[in-house]
């Protein structure tokens, strides 16, 4: 090596050393979403099953899985939302403040009324919690859902909760890193809309979409959503049609092998950004090393894990 590459690096060693340092502190204090459910809404196993599916659970074979859920977290704010509250908001919100070290929740972003996604909201009333204005951000329906209905009104009324409206497309800023726009989908929208979130930093962009009828019926060309984005958690509730006991046409989730082959003509790394979530308990690819699950990593795509972290 020439002598005065010699100097020139012994002369910017020390500045070398610290940029690399910045940049893991940088990392380390970059927003994240952490994973804290990956099943459908009646978690897994499911009340009632007996069969396969749920009984190696049961027998304590293979680990129980929470609802779907997400939390995103800024280390640097110190804040911490929960995307979903729901009947495992117990585990979760320990989960969640036990990773992160932080008793403190900045607030609840809702998805829709199904089971699933917003009765965890009872361990924030006086019975439980007695939280005091913890914000839930909700839709106009269901808003309008939760201030006219039983025992939900009751949070409302003793200022368990604070209903934040937001609305289609809209954009929340939380703080100066990360926004967050809520956008419908369509779904079985008994009491309320149904949204999916995109969460975005600097850096990147985060789909959450745990509940969508088929992709064919959104407004939205899902090849061009996993291009525009850098992670993707979505809908696979079920792994293909004849899963469950009853015409499937009454839950019209994506199949899990529909989005594939909807999205098989990307690159592997497109594939990569895709999480499968919100799994139903007859899901074979929710069951460690079942075909369908290595079919589904073969094909490049991912799974869901709970604790897992997405750096964003």
């Amino acid at each position: 090596m020439p002598i005065n590459s010699q100097n020139f690096i012994m002369k910017h060693l020390f500045s070398i050393i610290l940029l690399c340092y910045l940049g893991k502190v940088t990392l380390a204090q970059s927003p994240y979403v952490l994973v804290l459910g990956v099943a459908q809404d009646g978690g897994y196993p499911q009340a009632g099953c007996k069969k396969e599916c749920c009984r190696a659970v049961w027998e304590l074979k293979i680990p129980h899985q929470s609802v779907s859920c997400i939390a995103l977290v800024d280390p640097v704010s110190n804040e911490q939302w929960l995307f979903d509250a729901t009947p495992s908001f117990t585990e979760q919100l320990h989960q969640l403040q036990t990773t992160t070290q932080n008793l403190h929740l900045s607030g609840i972003f809702l998805t829709h009324a199904h089971i699933g996604h917003y009765t965890g909201l009872m361990s924030l009333g006086r019975e439980v919690m007695g939280s005091q204005k913890i914000p839930v951000f909700a839709m106009p329906k269901m808003k309008i859902f939760l201030e006219n209905n039983g025992p939900w009104n009751q949070l409302v009324n003793l200022k368990n909760i604070d209903i934040k409206p937001i609305d289609d497309k809209e954009v929340l800023v939380l703080n100066s890193r990360i926004s967050v726009k809520p956008f419908r989908v369509p779904h079985r929208d008994e009491y309320s809309e149904t949204v999916g979130f995109q969460i975005i930093t600097q850096n990147k962009k985060l789909i959450f979409i745990p509940d969508i009828d088929k992709w064919q019926k959104w407004d939205q060309d899902l090849v061009s959503v996993v291009k525009e984005n850098d992670v993707l958690l979505l809908d696979g509730t079920f792994y293909q049609d004849g899963e469950i006991n009853r015409p499937m046409s009454e839950v019209p989730h994506p199949f899990v092998v529909e989005t594939m082959d909807l999205l098989k003509n990307l690159s592997d790394k497109e594939r990569s950004k895709v999480h499968f979530i919100h799994l139903n308990h007859t899901n074979p690819i929710l069951r460690p090393h079942t075909k369908e699950r290595n079919e589904v990593l073969k094909k490049e795509f991912n799974i869901a894990a709970e604790l897992q972290k997405v750096m964003l």
